[in-house]
């Protein structure tokens, strides 16, 4: 049997004789001292064999290749003062190998090396198709453990210290197409009828606190066809938690001591409590962004006031038409930013066009204190506006202000954009800071310009505040977000429990009476038998994970991930399936391929 891990091994194990099993890292033939280090997922030890120690196992250490599946037996040794490795965590000790038995080797090329650094690249498409040798690497099995270990330190949190207990709820459930699309599943045994996919286990979850089960938990797998991004995929997982009789103010508290455990259990840092919030409203006039990286400066001002009477006609006729001017000043902006970079072709230009926008203005604050502008912006801002605009920003020498204006989401948007990309371009960012802040009073309902109707701006269950409940649609919702650096990885809201209040969200929302009880009747006749208050919140697991780990791919901090064309490489899904199995569900296809296409 295996005496210990390969990582495991230490000075104080010097002297004994150990069993190990692992797959070949390296192998290293000095002409006379063959050296193999020995990899399995707790990491490396260093085997030695030569024909006078350990004539038993020299000739098979000479047999060796990278990636041999193998069995040692041999004697921990200290390693010679001269060979101490500090970098690893074995780098104290080898071991002579007595016995080396081959359990398996490889029988073709490898398609990339899987011992290689952090710093050497593979091509993402390679990685995935094979994916099984991407996680034999130190990275992804490091991804996949920290993974694990935060998984396993929120279950003691939540079971040991604050009474939650684990409930499974279906996979195969009933579509509610309100957010992203559903993903299908036909019925064989129900012809013409059809599951889905759950986005969320949202309704089952508020079933469960009518059940009386107050504190629940889930390590929930859902599922969302939509468009993907680096941060996306369309299986994903998820923590989620609903509690019964607890505020907002009781729920964020019993959160940020699951998120400080979290923090403490896996970096060993200390996160203090309470964390910062700012309402929605803040963080979107001071970031442009629901979610904000507050590592850094560089917050957005609005100068719509004083430029409503600009003579500079862009800037009038926005604020004039219920929009916004806001200015992004960069402190040292003039040295590292230069005109061609804002001007169409530009890269700042490109990326505020990207968000929207039609241009971008700018105006430089000269060494003596002076504003230097061009064109139309020189020639209609007067004295008054232009010292009113240096010192509303607080703009010092050196400093480039640059203007958005037009309707409020694309300023915001825009800004927004060019704020981060020239946070990271100008090193502002400080990568071993941890900024944690709840974003709170989101509006209950955004307008869906498309489907020309108001729609959740979470979701339909979220209760409004108490004392603006009379007037839906300009109240605002009992909801949280939580966003770590810039990133949203938790989202949660005291949810509505009675039914008539229910029922008003819907009529809200575009929702007929027969409509809402086609789709959450079982929901809003549950809330008839006595239903206590409840709220709750999620967390993206894949994305905190991604998070902690250093990485900029979700798709790192999930064991097999799907591609951005949501495609699994390595079972190469989807597929085509027989004509057989869709006669049997009373499915036909309707798509016909493009011409030449494969």
């Amino acid at each position: 049997m295996r005496s210990y891990y390969c990582g495991q091994l230490r000075a104080s194990h010097i002297g004994e004789t150990v069993t190990l099993y692992g797959w070949v890292d390296r192998r290293r033939d000095h002409g006379y001292v063959i050296f193999v280090d020995l990899r399995d997922r707790s990491g490396t030890v260093q085997i030695v064999s030569d024909p006078e120690r350990t004539p038993g196992s020299y000739q098979h250490a000479g047999d060796l290749r990278n990636e041999y599946v193998i069995k040692i037996v041999g004697r921990v040794t200290k390693r010679p003062d001269e060979s101490l490795n500090s970098k690893i965590a074995t780098g104290e000790i080898e071991i002579y190998a007595d016995e080396i038995e081959i359990l398996n080797a490889v029988r073709k090329q490898l398609p990339f090396q899987v011992s290689m650094s952090d710093n050497e690249t593979v091509r993402e498409d390679l990685r995935l198709k094979y994916r099984y040798l991407d996680l034999r690497r130190e990275r992804m099995s490091r991804n996949l453990q920290l993974r694990h270990q935060v998984t396993k330190s929120i279950r003691r949190y939540l079971e040991d210290a604050e009474g939650f207990i684990e409930v499974e709820t279906p996979i195969l459930t009933r579509s509610t197409p309100e957010g992203a699309r559903d993903y299908l599943v036909p019925s064989r045994v129900n012809p013409g009828e059809w599951f889905a996919l759950p986005q969320s286990p949202q309704l089952f979850k508020q079933i469960l606190m009518v059940s009386g089960f107050d504190r629940y938990y889930q390590i929930a797998r859902c599922f969302r066809d939509e468009d993907l991004r680096a941060d996306r995929q369309p299986e994903f997982t998820q923590l989620d938690m609903e509690m019964s009789f607890m505020s907002q103010e009781e729920i964020i508290q019993l959160n940020e001591g699951l998120v400080s455990h979290i923090f403490k259990t896996i970096k060993g840092v200390e996160i203090p409590t309470p964390f910062p919030q700012l309402t929605y409203a803040e963080a979107m006039d001071r970031y442009g962004s629901d979610k904000p990286d507050t590592r850094y400066g560089l917050e957005l001002v609005d100068v719509s006031d004083i430029l409503k009477n600009s003579g500079f006609k862009v800037f009038a006729d926005s604020v004039a038409k219920g929009g916004i001017v806001k200015i992004l000043p960069i402190p040292g902006g003039n040295d590292a930013v230069s005109n061609v970079r804002i001007k169409p072709g530009g890269d700042l230009f490109k990326e505020a066009a990207e968000a929207g926008a039609r241009g971008l203005a700018y105006i430089r604050v000269r060494e003596d204190g002076e504003i230097d502008t061009i064109g139309a912006i020189k020639d209609n801002l007067t004295d008054e506006q232009k010292q009113e605009l240096l010192s509303r920003t607080g703009a010092k020498p050196g400093h480039l202000l640059l203007f958005g204006a037009g309707d409020t989401i694309t300023v915001n948007k825009t800004l927004d954009r060019l704020r981060q990309a020239l946070a990271r371009e100008l090193g502002l960012i400080d990568p071993d800071k941890t900024n944690l802040l709840w974003v709170t009073d989101f509006p209950m309902f955004e307008w869906n310009a498309d489907e020309k109707r108001l729609e959740a701006l979470h979701h339909p269950f979220t209760a409004p505040k108490p004392e603006e409940a009379h007037d839906l649609k300009t109240a605002h919702a009992q909801a949280y977000d939580l966003v770590f650096n810039g990133f949203e990885v938790g989202g949660g809201s005291v949810r509505i429990y009675q039914s008539d209040l229910q029922a008003k969200v819907f009529e809200t929302i575009g929702l007929s009476i027969e409509e809402a009880h086609n789709k959450f009747g079982f929901l809003l006749e549950a809330f008839e038998y006595g239903t206590p208050p409840h709220g709750g919140i999620a967390y993206g697991l894949d994305r905190w994970v991604m998070l902690l780990a250093g990485e900029e791919s979700i798709r790192d901090a999930i064991a097999f991930p799907k591609t951005q064309q949501a495609r699994c490489l390595l079972t190469n899904a989807p597929s085509s399936v027989d004509d057989k199995q869709l006669k049997e569900l009373y499915v036909t296809s309707t798509h016909k391929p493009k011409p030449g296409a494969s």
